[in-house]
């Protein structure tokens, strides 16, 4: 007996001391050059083939499967915008550990996968994502300007760069890690020209310890690439797919490699249009091009995503013009928003398969769905039920002025004077329900300049006047990007400016709904519409669903605490997706928010978006 124990604690000694010496080992380390023409892995060329996904719009627990399916897809490289506002959500509060937050971890599994990473972390980054990751409490500063050499940006800017590169700097290639390059920026000569801007970046990323190149993304145009583009940064075009993108590149900088920094797959889609589906015969002749060329690329995205909560961006190229995002990021990829490989999955795979001598990898296995049967809400409250603060101000505040990002506020205020006629919202960010004396007027949406409702006559003496203010997702793109929301000016009455307002703040966000859930009160619930459906359902399984809104209007949707997003009658999208994580077997919770509904209606559960 002793001798058994005796080998025992032998054998365990022994696997101690080969597990210490296996993880003393030191990090395997790499050297990645920028060639004056190619990309230079341990100094010989290397063709970076990427795929892109976003840790922040996928759940955690999917993070290895979709870095898997990017493999198999016949991808050596995944690359990975960076969500400053996504980790810096309360001023000074940076949270780089929680849930999908833990950038380090998703870099370390992308190295576990045996891919490279292209990192891409702002501060800026578009990517039809909320105000393009710039945190919005920067909009409480009046005349605060982004993306420049403003002190009050760029203070904000470096706390970030700062924090963000202590959890990645010892991934760096040189470092034993799986990170190539850095992005400075992204798309500047999209929007601005300061040189010394960029250039400042840079060197916050330098001090910060980091050795491996940096590189730069424009559209292949002469302006942009001579605006966006600084000394020494690699090329990427967005995107480069024949010899007049990669020739617009080599003039302006003959010493540095380009590559397609965004070949796009897919497309974006805003809410009132038809689902984006790009013709891939484009697609096909793009990557045949950079396949045959053996130029480097990134396929942005192969993988999009969800834009869950108050994430989704939007667009205007026009001061009277507005776009928002839709919430589901499907993007119509390669890789749908619920991981499943398409057919356009299946064409890229084979393009990449020819041009390999390597067998790929098996695809795998797509995850479980589940269909849920129609679940019957009920009315349960309102917005009106809460008693809340209200927060005086001679004219109206912005929700960022107040210190909230976007969900709702009611303004209001009492008429004196002028009582009716021709009420105009300067202006309206971005959609509003006008109430009369508890009375529902109208809509005012932004989009196209049209602000104005007409006020009824009112046999109150001093009626009173409510605006309920919905604010959806800040620009993302270009020259409108200073984007508040709420009521951005002013409200007028036949030209009066109107005093003296209440304003009343709903976030509408997962922490607000766990603190006010909506509960049943003991009254009959009004007409003034923007009311809360709820319903409890039991599953005896768990798996990947969409939930079906098509039979609401226009509100968000939370499952067991988490805030889906948005839905909108208006489309294209009905169904808002759930990842099984987020359900559990036995009781589940539904909480639909409408602010247009008058009456409950059911929900069902589908398996696809479509």
């Amino acid at each position: 007996m002793k001798y058994i124990l005796g080998l025992i604690c032998l054998l365990q000694w022994n696997a101690f001391t080969a597990s210490a010496q296996t993880s003393s080992k030191p990090a395997v380390t790499h050297q990645f050059k920028l060639g004056k023409e190619d990309f230079l892995l341990d100094g010989k060329p290397y063709q970076i083939i990427s795929g892109e996904m976003h840790p922040a719009r996928i759940p955690r627990g999917y993070w290895r499967h979709r870095i898997q399916m990017a493999k198999a897809m016949g991808c050596n490289t995944i690359a990975a915008y960076i969500f400053w506002n996504f980790h810096e959500t309360t001023e000074g509060v940076f949270d780089f550990k929680s849930n999908n937050k833990d950038i380090a971890a998703f870099v370390k599994l992308c190295q576990e996968e045996g891919m490279w990473v292209i990192f891409r972390p702002g501060p800026y980054v578009c990517a039809e994502w909320d105000f393009g990751g710039i945190p919005s409490y920067l909009l409480k500063i009046p005349d605060i300007k982004v993306r420049c050499m403003d002190p009050r940006y760029m203070s904000a800017a470096t706390k970030y760069i700062n924090r963000l590169a202590k959890e990645v700097v010892n991934l760096q290639v040189s470092k034993g890690g799986p990170i190539l390059m850095v992005q400075v920026e992204n798309e500047y000569g999209s929007y601005g020209n300061d040189k010394v801007y960029m250039e400042t970046l840079r060197k916050l990323w330098v001090n910060n310890g980091f050795t491996v190149p940096f590189y730069t993304s424009d559209g292949a145009t002469p302006y942009m690439l001579d605006a966006g583009n600084i000394d020494g940064a690699a090329i990427g075009l967005d995107s480069g797919g024949n010899d007049g993108d990669f020739a617009q590149a080599k003039k302006h900088n003959p010493n540095v490699p380009a590559f397609s920094g965004e070949t796009y797959p897919g497309w974006l889609t805003h809410w009132g249009e038809k689902w984006a589906k790009p013709d891939t015969n484009d697609l096909k002749k793009e990557m045949t091009y950079l396949l045959e060329h053996k130029k480097s690329f990134n396929l942005y995205v192969i993988h999009g995503g969800t834009n869950f909560g108050f994430t989704a961006g939007a667009n205007a190229f026009s001061p009277t013009q507005y776009q928002p995002d839709i919430t589901s990021y499907d993007y119509d990829s390669p890789i749908s928003e619920q991981g499943i490989a398409t057919p356009k999955y299946y064409m890229l795979r084979r393009m990449i398969q020819a041009y390999t001598t390597k067998p790929l990898p098996a695809i795998p296995a797509p995850l479980k769905t589940i269909t849920i049967a129609p679940l019957e809400l009920k009315q349960v409250a309102s917005i009106w039920d809460y008693q809340l603060p209200a927060i005086a101000s001679a004219q109206p505040k912005t929700f960022e002025t107040l210190g909230q990002n976007q969900g709702m506020a009611i303004y209001k205020t009492t008429l004196i004077g002028h009582k009716s006629g021709k009420l105009k919202i300067w202006e309206p960010h971005d959609y509003a329900l006008v109430f009369l004396n508890g009375k529902f007027i109208d809509t005012v949406y932004r989009d196209g300049g049209n602000w104005e409702v007409l006020l009824p006559k009112s046999d109150v003496k001093n009626p009173l006047l409510e605006i309920v203010m919905e604010g959806m997702g800040h620009i993302n793109f270009a020259q409108f990007m200073h984007d508040r929301k709420g009521i951005t000016d002013r409200v007028t009455l036949n030209g009066m400016t109107l005093m003296n307002w209440q304003t009343t703040l709903l976030p509408m966000d997962e922490a607000f709904i766990a603190k006010h859930p909506p509960v049943a009160v003991n009254k009959p619930i009004t007409d003034k519409l923007c009311h809360f459906y709820k319903a409890q359902f039991n599953l005896s399984e768990t798996g990947d669903t969409y939930f079906d809104l098509s039979k609401y209007s226009k509100g968000m949707v939370y499952v067991n605490g988490h805030n889906l997003g948005r839905y909108w009658n208006i489309g294209p999208q009905q169904k808002i997706f759930c990842p099984a994580q987020w359900l559990k077997k036995g009781n589940n919770e539904i909480i639909v928010f409408d602010l247009l509904q008058t009456s409950a209606a059911a929900v069902s559960a589908a398996a696809t978006l479509e």
